[in-house]
């Protein structure tokens, strides 16, 4: 009992005290952050974060910073840049585009959201409609530049971070237009075949795009200013050393910006490029985050305390006396799979099972694609094991409750959460929000298959529990099982990246930008699965607690594209 209230009021106090200094940070000097929703003039309802700095008042309007965020992301990605920009005197609006977070439409409709977007922050009275700059993010990128096409004389200077001018989603770019651009562009951004037609994201200089854009025949220098900001065409490139989503917790990546707009834009509160704080909020979610997850560990063990789930409590043991050959390659069978699996399975879905009425969501879609293929693959795993792995019998009704139970209490705190300090739980890539009512919804369908997929992997993970292992070693083995491939993965992917400067896996940028949740989001799976076995016996009950908290990571985390 003593050990469930102090993870229980432990994961309470890492959330409020991560998101009460998130909150600090991003209301700094007197910020307001305030969530909006707007309808469009197609009548879909839009949402943003509003950031309005003190200065910026309908007596003295302020300059406007419209700040878009990449696929697959929200509005929150974009909270380093947001908070900066608010920090020089910039009213921004961190806009979630068409399909993504809280906005209705569907993903790459109505200008990707840019064009209303634009329009709303232009109507606030505190803002200085003569004086925006426009600021976004891979699609974001193509989301203020359907807004600048739309609205050519409503802006005075844009930002593209690790995005691109031209097919297959903006306008070309020409000497001309868009008006004052600064393209950051990093040294290791993974899709710089896709966006500019180069291997080497370095090189994205030398493309015949880049150079048409520049106004240029020879390639692009990064921190040169070419032609003329009073004119409208001045353009600059930056390749800070990161990779396309390093550019949100990059303060060179950042920083490029506020030096743009503080050259591009009238007014506001003169700062340092470097004077940055927003890492904070970033500490401040990414503790939440982990408290989060403490919480959920807290919230079951107490549940075990009440008659109607009192029963799940059992002793568990191990399937293995000792570590044999056999053990060896179920371990590595079991890390490599999902692994071996995760491109083939996702590139599949982009193939052969566009979104529909039923499956709305691509990701979401290759998601459940893939788990369905390692639930079968599990399965066939099983087959060589001669190990039941667990002794207890499922008590169903128990472990939904149980499993109920606790997401609920979880979804609880990101509720306070959400209302006390508008923030959500996340650190970088890896982040969770709460569900809009169509994505509750749209959630009901995949919460089925992935849940089954848990059911057959954790018992799967069981099988591989050892007599004579302490807690350390069971946590251990198991985040290896679970998530131990994805990182060799990531790290030979990224290394090599890094090395070369070529992606190996350039066929897929999207999917290998995805992988990279997979390693903490599995490993969390893990730690719940094993908290949860060493309680009940079982791997029922983690595998109804990780089918739901899964479903709702993905489904509230990606886009929508069908309505």
């Amino acid at each position: 009992m003593r050990k469930g209230w102090l993870l229980f009021l432990a994961g309470w106090a890492l959330i409020l005290g991560g998101a009460a200094l998130a909150s600090a940070i991003q209301t700094s000097g007197g910020i307001k952050v305030r969530d909006v929703r707007f309808l469009s003039d197609s009548g879909v309802v839009m949402s943003g974060l509003l950031y309005v700095p003190p200065n910026a008042t309908a007596q003295t309007p302020a300059p406007g910073v419209l700040a878009v965020h990449g696929y697959i992301n929200s509005r929150e990605t974009q909270s380093g840049f947001a908070i900066e920009f608010a920090r020089r005197g910039y009213v921004v609006l961190a806009l979630d585009q068409t399909g993504h977070g809280y906005s209705g439409g569907a993903a790459f409709s109505n200008g990707f959201g840019g064009p209303d977007g634009l329009t709303f922050l232009r109507r606030q009275p505190m803002v200085d409609a003569g004086n925006i700059g426009l600021e976004g993010h891979s699609m974001g990128g193509w989301t203020v530049l359907a807004a600048a096409a739309a609205m050519p004389d409503a802006y005075r200077a844009v930002v593209l971070q690790g995005s691109s001018t031209g097919a297959p989603f903006a306008a070309e770019g020409t000497p001309a237009w868009p008006r004052n651009l600064a393209l950051v562009f990093s040294r290791y951004d993974e899709f710089g075949k896709f966006m500019w037609g180069v291997d080497d994201a370095a090189e994205a200089g030398t493309s015949p795009k880049a150079r048409a854009l520049f106004g240029t025949t020879e390639p692009v220098e990064p921190g040169r200013l070419y032609g003329d900001l009073s004119a409208g065409t001045a353009r600059v490139l930056h390749d800070p050393p990161v990779t396309h989503p390093g550019d949100h917790i990059s303060h060179r990546a950042i920083g490029h910006s506020l030096d743009w707009f503080s050259r591009a834009l009238k007014g506001g509160t003169p700062r340092p490029a470097g004077d940055q704080i927003w890492l904070w909020k970033e500490v401040g979610t990414g503790v939440a985050l982990v408290g989060f997850v403490v919480l959920l560990l807290g919230t079951f063990d107490l549940l075990l305390r009440l008659p109607v789930i009192r029963a799940l409590r059992q002793p568990a043991h191990p399937a293995r006396e000792r570590r044999t050959a056999g053990w060896w390659s179920m371990l590595t069978a079991t890390a490599l799979a999902p692994v071996i699996t995760f491109f083939p399975a996702f590139i599949a879905v982009t193939l052969l099972m566009p979104p529909s009425a039923l499956f709305k969501q691509t990701i979401t879609n290759q998601v459940m694609v893939w788990a369905l293929v390692n639930l079968v693959l599990a399965l066939l795993i099983g087959l060589f094991s001669r190990h039941k792995g667990e002794a207890a019998r499922p008590r169903w009704l128990s472990a939904a409750l149980a499993a109920v139970a606790t997401a609920g209490v979880g979804y609880l705190s990101l509720l306070v959460v959400d209302r006390l300090f508008t923030v959500d739980f996340r650190f970088w890539v890896v982040a969770l929000k709460l569900f809009s009512p169509h994505q509750a919804m749209t959630a009901l369908v995949y919460v089925l298959p992935l849940t089954l997929f848990f059911l057959v992997a954790l018992r799967g993970l069981s099988r591989l529990t050892v007599q004579g292992d302490g807690a350390g070693a069971q946590y251990g083995w198991a985040i290896t099982a679970m998530a131990g491939g994805f990182a060799v993965m990531l790290a030979v992917i990224y290394g090599l990246l890094f090395a070369t400067g070529r992606l190996v896996t350039g066929f897929d940028p999207l999917t290998t930008v995805i992988a990279i949740q997979f390693a903490p989001l599995l490993a969390a799976v893990a730690i719940i699965a094993t908290f949860t076995w060493r309680r009940t016996g079982s791997a029922v009950p983690g595998a109804l607690i990780c089918g739901l908290l899964v479903t709702w990571y993905v489904v509230a985390g990606t886009a929508t594209q069908v309505l």
